[in-house]
Parts: structure tokens; sequence; C-alpha cells
């Protein structure tokens, strides 16, 4: 099974494990998708994109309030949430979860994901220093 086939099989089971996970995509910093569970109206290609300009924004964000390196980005919406986490240098975990989502519990589900994407990957976990 090749890594893309095994990131899409992690994301497939991910997106079914909860019913408050609506999709998820597996991006590069510069947005490009590798692997995704998205819902239909969704397009793979900008969806990726938006990531990266989420990634690139926050990162920004971080560094000109003097936060640190990001650990993720997050939207929240009347829809529900949008949640950017990295998954190594070369990768991202974006998590589109229901507004009715439960954050501990699903940063929790978020975090072990990623570390999951990471180890598929063989990359470490955490975002390219800004």
């Amino acid at each position: 099974m090749s890594s893309l086939s095994a990131l899409q099989g992690l994301l497939q089971s991910y997106v079914v494990s909860s019913p408050d996970i609506q999709g998820a995509a597996v991006v590069t910093p510069d947005g490009l998708p590798l692997a995704s569970v998205l819902p239909n109206a969704m397009d793979e290609e900008k969806t990726a994109a938006m990531s990266a300009a989420m990634l690139s924004l926050g990162e920004r964000i971080g560094k000109e309030l003097a936060r640190g390196n990001i650990d993720r980005v997050f939207v929240q919406g009347d829809a529900g949430y949008g949640v950017l986490t990295s998954c190594g240098d070369d990768a991202m975990l974006l998590t589109l979860a229901s507004k009715d989502a439960k954050q501990g519990m699903l940063f929790l589900q978020i975090k072990q994901m990623s570390e999951k994407v990471s180890a598929a990957m063989g990359s470490s976990s955490s975002f390219a220093a800004v």
C-alpha cells in the first residue's frame, strides 16, 4: 500500500470515527492536497490552497504577536470549526467539525490523528520554525 493510500485510509477512518468530524484533508505547506475526505461541495485543491494560506497568515500573526511557533490555526463559524494542525514539516491536517463538537474532545482526536499522519509520513510533529 502506498503512503498516499495509507493516508487516504487513515482519513476515512478518522472521519467515520466521530459524528462531529465532517471532513479532513492532509495538505502540504505550499497548498498541494495529499489526501482528503471532504464534504461533496468542497473542492480538494481549493481547500488545500486555503489551508496553506491559513498557515501562512497564522505564522505571521504568531510572529507579530510574539506567540512563538503555531500549534494550530482555529476557525470558528456558525456552522462549525476548521482546525489546521501540523503533521511534521511536510504536511498539515485540516479537520472540519460540526458546531456541536466538544472542543476538548475534538482537540484530543486531532492530536491523535496528527500523530498517526506524522508517523505514516515518517516526519516530526511541529511546524517549521517561523
